[in-house]
């Protein structure tokens, strides 16, 4: 397996009531990425862990997570 270069937390805001669905088909969609996902109180909702192997695939994956019905926002912290 190709090492991982890229470790990334996405802080997501989802609308009230659709926490657990929206983790659970962040999980289910990118399963290989996410390392965690955890619903959160406070100002994100959900905050998710990836490892990718290149930017491509992170903006990929926010860009679909985006997508999914009823995330509001995000906000990605790309770690060194």
């Amino acid at each position: 397996m190709a090492s991982r270069s890229v470790v990334a937390y996405i802080l997501v805001n989802v609308e009230v009531g659709v926490e657990n669905d929206v983790r659970d088909e962040i999980i289910r969609r990118f399963n290989r990425a996410v390392t965690e996902a955890r619903i959160t109180y406070g100002e994100y909702d959900i905050v998710v862990r990836v490892e990718v192997d290149s930017m491509k695939a992170l903006e990929t994956i926010v860009s679909s997570i985006r997508a999914i019905e009823g995330v509001r926002r995000t906000v990605t912290l790309i770690a060194v």
